[in-house]
């Protein structure tokens, strides 16, 4: 099995050989465990995309060590790019910008643009360090996880998607729990393409300017298609009104058998899991919730939708793309 510890040296350089060999590896980042490959080679970069069944030309973020690696695949940074790079790398944002021609054209998805993003976990910094030694500047890693299925957030998650073949660093549970906040920088008004940890009201004030909204000219960016993050169970996304009403339907008509419930207020449910009142912490475990349930034989999730406070940004924006997967 080619499950190992990431706090051992000997497993950091043979995962960072692994991937100058043009090889895949799950890597664990704070946001989400990424399956990793060269982003410089094409064809290393084509696993990627076949393992996970994922169409060619939905792009990949590029995984960086620090800015000096990400300039190996930009065109240029422009200055919103570098404001956002200097406040919250290494984290869990984002930035696209043009791309260097004739560079990661397979992980952009054949785009202009390229999504660049350096990660903080330790394991990650540590393999993206010895890789550089080898000669790979940074790697695309998307979530470790079939094609618009739920995220890992655990080694064994990744075990459970791609069995005991891969080469997995255990760098234990993602601090942050969902993937990054995302930042179209590449035109000459910032847009924001997906919400994370990282909130609109903290990049507007680095940016000095309000983030717009995407329009139909933007790039394509990971993890934004409609229906995505889905579990094997429905998701039934339901404020707390209609899912108390809901509830109460079902009891009346014994239809609650495999119904898994995750939601604020406390309900009598086959299985129910409080959703913490703190964005940040449901954040941390929607994904692990989202596949227990799975595991547990949920035939139907029932989730209450978080408040409106853009804190929640993040976590309604997984939870609504889950639910998109299930819409009769």
């Amino acid at each position: 099995m080619l499950l190992l510890p990431g706090n051992d040296p000997a497993a950091i350089q043979a995962a960072a050989q692994r991937l100058a060999d043009g090889e895949l590896l799950g890597l664990p980042t704070e946001t989400v465990y990424g399956l990793a490959a060269r982003a410089d080679r094409d064809a290393a970069v084509a696993k990627i995309f076949a393992a996970k069944g994922r169409p060619s030309d939905h792009p990949l973020i590029v995984h960086v060590l620090d800015e000096a690696s990400a300039e190996s695949f930009a065109d240029h940074l422009p200055a919103t790019a570098r404001r956002l790079m200097e406040a919250f790398w290494p984290g869990p944002l984002t930035v696209i910008v043009p791309r260097r021609p004739g560079m990661a054209e397979a992980a952009a998805g054949g785009h202009a643009t390229v999504a660049l993003r350096s990660p903080a976990h330790p394991v990650a910094r540590a393999v993206l360090a010895a890789a550089r030694v080898l000669g790979v500047d940074g790697v695309a890693a998307p979530s470790a996880n079939r094609f618009g299925r739920v995220s890992p957030t655990l080694a064994r998650h990744v075990v459970e998607e791609f069995g005991t073949g891969l080469m997995v660093l255990d760098g234990g549970a993602c601090e942050v729990g969902i993937e990054s906040s995302i930042v179209d920088c590449s035109r000459a008004r910032p847009a924001l393409l997906r919400p994370g940890l990282v909130g609109r009201a903290r990049i507007e004030a680095v940016l000095g300017e309000a983030l717009h909204e995407p329009d139909a000219a933007a790039p394509k960016a990971s993890g934004t298609l409609a229906a995505h993050y889905a579990p094997s169970a429905r998701v039934r996304l339901l404020d707390a009104e209609h899912l108390a009403l809901r509830f109460a339907t079902a009891v009346a008509s014994g239809s609650l058998e495999g119904v898994a419930v995750y939601s604020r207020a406390q309900l009598p449910a086959w299985r129910w899991q409080a959703m913490p009142a703190d964005p940040a912490a449901s954040a941390h475990e929607l994904f692990a919730v989202l596949r227990a349930m799975d595991a547990a034989g949920a035939r139907e999730i029932w989730v209450e939708a978080p408040p409106r406070d853009p804190a929640w940004d993040g976590v309604r924006d997984r939870l609504s793309r889950a639910a998109a997967a299930f819409n009769d």
